[in-house]
């Protein structure tokens, strides 16, 4: 297996999320995403998975990059259902604070407590690709739970509703991958936000820290 990364780095200052790329779902998808399509998957950075890094593993497959379909190929909603998503973002865990009932977070306080609960400050915002219309409206999953993400989205971080949970600084948070694996999907991205899936992975792709994983 291609161990070449995807030519990204961290400048997020600590606070930028990370998309975990799958190279075995790559490898598999690319089996099943034979009768090309409309878009090259290599465009746009490869979708924003890394076209160096994508191109390697094709290549490696003996694969042309014409002949495959792109949403296949990445696992996106559209695509062969049998396809495993390709990429997942992950942010981690800054801090914890108690939230008091009718106390709001985030500007503009779109979000006020009905009750006495705990909200976490995590990793990621708008400027690495979570979208600011999530806010209120998609969960992420911590430790294998479901959590919503309250009040609007900042630039590089967001607010997550932890109820009586309490994970500590720097546990692992799922915005989106696979949903076999208990994740929040992408197609809840694109239900909130109105994109479409290779829009929101072209931008994840191209803002978070990118890593190839088995």
């Amino acid at each position: 297996m291609t161990s070449t990364p995807p030519d990204r780095s961290d400048s997020g200052g600590g606070v930028t999320p990370v998309a975990r790329l799958s190279e075995q779902n790559l490898r598999a998808n690319a089996s099943l995403a034979s009768g090309g399509g409309l878009i090259d998957p290599l465009a746009a950075d490869a979708w924003g998975h890394g076209a160096a890094w994508v191109a390697s593993v094709l290549t490696s497959l003996e694969v042309d990059a014409e002949s495959i379909d792109a949403q296949t190929l990445f696992g996106l909603p559209g695509g062969d259902p049998r396809a495993r998503p390709v990429m997942a973002l992950h942010g981690r865990v800054l801090g914890t604070k108690p939230l008091l009932a009718g106390e709001g977070v985030s500007y503009g306080y779109t979000h006020r407590a009905s009750r006495d609960t705990t909200v976490a400050l995590v990793t990621g915002g708008y400027a690495q690709g979570v979208v600011r219309s999530l806010g209120n409206t998609v969960d992420v999953s911590i430790a294998g739970h479901r959590h919503r993400i309250v009040g609007r989205v900042a630039m590089d971080v967001c607010v997550v509703d932890v109820d009586d949970a309490r994970p500590r600084r720097g546990s692992d948070v799922v915005f989106f991958g696979d949903p076999d694996a208990g994740h929040p999907s992408l197609s809840e991205w694109t239900d909130a936000t109105g994109w479409s899936a290779a829009e929101i992975v072209a931008t994840v792709g191209s803002r978070a820290v990118r890593t190839v994983v088995a």
